[in-house]
């Protein structure tokens, strides 16, 4: 299955919701899982962006339905990026 790395800010009401309750990132998590993805594993980061997640999806179509369902919510912004394995990455070159 394709994995995703999808990159989250907070807006100010999205952080002052996990400040109140800290628990609602799990519960969004079984949220985006309910959507049909699998979240592999979730990071709280600093810097630019708040959160990183490691996502598998069926295809990209039900990946952009996860993140316009969240952006849709206005409190967090998301940037998806398509992963590859290096060894794929490295097959797919040897190909050229």
């Amino acid at each position: 299955m394709p994995t995703y790395i999808m990159l989250s800010s907070l807006g100010p009401d999205g952080a002052a919701r996990v400040v109140e309750q800290p628990e609602r990132i799990y519960e969004v998590k079984a949220e985006v899982e309910a959507m049909g993805v699998t979240v592999i594993a979730q990071y709280a980061t600093l810097g630019a962006f708040d959160f990183v997640n490691i996502i598998e999806a069926p295809d990209e179509k039900i990946m952009a339905r996860v993140a316009m369902a969240l952006a849709s919510r206005g409190t967090l912004k998301t940037q998806t990026l398509t992963s590859i394995p290096v060894d794929e990455f490295v097959e797919a070159l040897k190909t050229m």
